[in-house]
């Protein structure tokens, strides 16, 4: 699912798989299980994965994109093309949401370019832009209000 999450533009090829051994990719998710690293998959009638939404801590000597605070979960998400669009997405971030808040936590980050579709959702649920990283922007939704 993290290669799906990747936003690649309409028209411009999708990189090979290659891409998640990036550094500030790889980091996403490498070394899952540890504390605070949570996860929810959305399954089709065949129990085949179509969609997910993760949360995990970083600090500051292990921070990516998308990074704000020791405090602040980051989160990805992704679905398989042909699942947007359907409110899966919209169901798997706000039960995480949910999840997040009822841990204990103030806040969750992620990082999104400006051209993803995904970027209305993140709206609409309450995300604020906060500061660029590159060509992505940072974004935060409080939970406590």
């Amino acid at each position: 699912m993290l290669y799906q999450a990747i936003f690649i533009p309409e028209g411009v090829p999708r990189p090979t798989r290659d891409i998640l051994k990036e550094p500030h990719i790889e980091k996403s998710l490498k070394g899952w299980g540890r504390d605070g690293d949570t996860a929810l998959i959305a399954i089709d009638a065949n129990n085949t994965p179509i969609g997910a939404v993760w949360v995990r801590l970083f600090d500051e000597s292990n921070k990516t994109y998308g990074y704000i605070d020791n405090q602040t979960p980051l989160l990805g998400m992704a679905l398989i093309p042909e699942y947007r669009g359907n409110g899966i997405g919209t169901a798997l971030l706000g039960e995480m949401l949910r999840i997040t808040k009822e841990a204990g936590f103030g806040a969750v980050s992620l990082s999104v370019d400006p051209n993803n579709p995904a970027l209305s959702l993140y709206n609409r649920l309450g995300f604020k832009k906060v500061g660029i990283d590159g060509t992505s922007w940072d974004m935060i939704v409080k939970l406590n209000g």
